[in-house]
């Protein structure tokens, strides 16, 4: 993964989206010819930024395969994708087939911009990938990549430490334990890094047995035994087995300065540091997270969608499937770099399996079989992750107890949800 997980700068509006829904117009782009050949139009950001060549590859592919069929492109920055995903959608304009982000997947299919897909090959993707484009049993978009959360660790440090490494069978106690043999304040050395924001509070909830909102996804639901169990998971770490705020912790690229420095034993980041990370004096590796009383880890995903005014569904949707799982996409974007493929074809990521350090890549295949998905709310999905981060940091840093963050985030997210 060569970046981040991103969260949408501006996810597409509730109103544009119900303008969308009540358009009758076909896609602009789509058209066909007397011959029976088809244009259809794919919009993309995950192209952007160094990758336009890769898709390109991947396009020449599908048309090979696919004579009657003409994909016409169009790359836009991240920054502003979005803004125009809501202009094309609102008007009825919107690409045959566009990209989008797990966290606004759901706003988009509840307003009826996207086309059910009939007869997607589930056995090509990664079950819990597909599932998370799925509402009521039907189809409504398709993961054209992800990345995981894992835990990463220093191996010179639990070596002189005399500490087991993490295995996928860790638990938080084991990883409680192990940090607190592994820190050593008076050598600047931590033994654990986590942290405190609303990503790893849904994901430590889940962890713990419980949910982050309810079943209809109308109230909180963290404001239970697991929700506080997950905060203070999360909370108990700071000033103990990891910095707190005021020592630099939640600054840029604070966690990875300290992991590459050879001060930090564990640290939960994602895949897409793996690179970042690189080749160290220390050596390192990954394990799945652990977790409380099941595992829960946290996936980040891309996908694609089909119009649902699209006039030529069945040669989109074609496109929307080769450019997710077709060998010719596993192969570009393994070989590429270009963050992982969702493909359920083992034996076609070997390559990313023995590529280096980490040595148990296999985690991050491993991590997807027990998935906690990020709520997903529509509008005010950053005010919610702001309100559950900025509550928990309090309790962090002593001006609130944990109940008393709990109770305050339940009361905010549940007018943010009213």
């Amino acid at each position: 993964m060569s970046r981040a997980p991103r969260v949408a700068a501006a996810l597409v509006t509730a109103s544009a989206l119900a303008l969308a829904g009540c358009s009758g117009s076909a896609s602009s782009g789509a058209s066909s010819s007397s011959d029976g050949k088809v244009t259809i139009t794919y919009s993309n950001f995950i192209s952007n930024g160094g990758n336009e060549a890769n898709l390109t590859k991947i396009v020449d592919a599908f048309e090979a395969a696919n004579p009657d069929i003409t994909v016409k492109v169009t790359t836009l920055p991240y920054a502003d994708y979005f803004t125009a995903l809501q202009t094309d959608l609102a008007g009825g304009t919107a690409a045959d087939v566009f990209d989008m982000e797990y966290a606004g997947y759901a706003a988009l299919q509840s307003s009826g911009v996207l086309a059910p897909l009939d007869g997607v090959d589930g056995a090509a993707y990664k079950p819990s990938l597909l599932d998370a484009y799925q509402t009521d049993g039907t189809q409504y978009a398709l993961p054209s990549s992800f990345s995981t959360v894992v835990l990463f660790y220093n191996k010179a440090l639990f070596d002189a430490a005399g500490v087991s490494y993490p295995t996928s069978s860790w638990t938080w106690a084991d990883e409680k334990a192990a940090a607190e043999k592994l820190t050593n304040a008076s050598a600047g050395v931590w033994g654990d890094y986590q942290p405190i924001s609303y990503y790893e509070f849904y994901k430590a909830v889940a962890q713990a047995g419980g949910s982050f909102l309810s079943k209809d996804g109308k109230k909180a639901a963290f404001n239970d035994a697991a929700g506080k169990a997950a905060a203070q998971w999360l909370v108990g770490k700071s000033g103990t087995v990891m910095p707190t705020t005021e020592q630099g912790a939640g600054t840029a690229d604070f966690d990875k300065n300290l992991f590459t420095a050879g001060k930090l034993a564990m640290w939960h980041s994602g895949s897409w540091m793996f690179g970042v990370v690189g080749q160290q004096p220390f050596g390192w590796d990954v394990a799945v997270e652990p977790g409380d009383t099941t595992k829960a880890s946290a996936l980040f995903s891309n996908a694609v969608g089909v119009s649902a005014t699209s006039a030529h569904k069945e040669a989109a949707q074609k496109w929307a499937q080769f450019l997710t799982s077709s060998p010719t996409t596993v192969s570009v974007r393994l070989d590429a770099g270009w963050e992982l493929p969702p493909t359920s074809d083992e034996s076609a990521l070997a390559s990313y399996l023995t590529k280096g350090t980490p040595a148990n890549r296999q985690a991050v295949f491993d991590s997807l079989d027990a998935v906690a998905l990020a709520p997903s709310i529509g509008d005010n999905q950053t005010k919610m992750q702001d309100v559950v981060s900025e509550k928990l940091t309090e309790a962090a840093a002593g001006r609130l107890t944990v109940q008393q963050a709990l109770d305050q985030a339940e009361t905010e997210v549940n007018a943010l949800l009213g």
